[in-house]
């Protein structure tokens, strides 16, 4: 069974963040130059919130607030949800559909070391279970 970490090795470890103070023009300007959907918000290298693009059209374009003018704090989903690496895709899976996140950070004994999307768990199961048939044809085929 596949794990967070197995994910995060072919992924990476880069995790963007900010801070609450940011503004969330700064931030989305930060996301869309990484090209990413979310960033972690961290005070004094602890995560105190995740902010998103579903944030920003949540939280500010719908209630006509400045992006240049409002921190992320005010807008940033608290407190975090994060996985461990040693959790499996499944169980993260489960926890991004039963609280409706697409984006988790990835917390270990040392603190922050990574984040996975949805993406990029759906992408880690579609691989696990191709390879498992990979391997039952083989199977099958070599007379088992």
């Amino acid at each position: 069974m596949k794990t967070v970490r197995d994910v995060l090795a072919k992924k990476g470890y880069q995790v963007l963040s900010v801070t609450p103070i940011t503004t969330v023009y700064d931030a989305l300007s930060l996301m869309a130059e990484q090209n990413i959907g979310a960033v972690v918000v961290v005070d004094a290298d602890v995560p105190v919130g995740i902010f998103s693009e579903r944030e920003y059209a949540r939280q500010v374009i719908l209630k006509g607030k400045s992006s240049k003018e409002t921190p992320v704090h005010e807008v940033m989903v608290a407190p975090v949800l994060f996985v461990r690496p040693e959790q499996s895709i499944e169980a993260c899976m489960g926890l991004m559909t039963d609280r409706r996140v697409r984006h988790l950070p990835v917390l270990d004994d040392e603190g922050l070391t990574g984040i996975v999307s949805m993406g990029d768990i759906v992408k880690a199961i579609i691989d696990d279970r191709e390879f498992r048939i990979e391997q039952l044809e083989q199977y099958i085929t070599s007379g088992g």
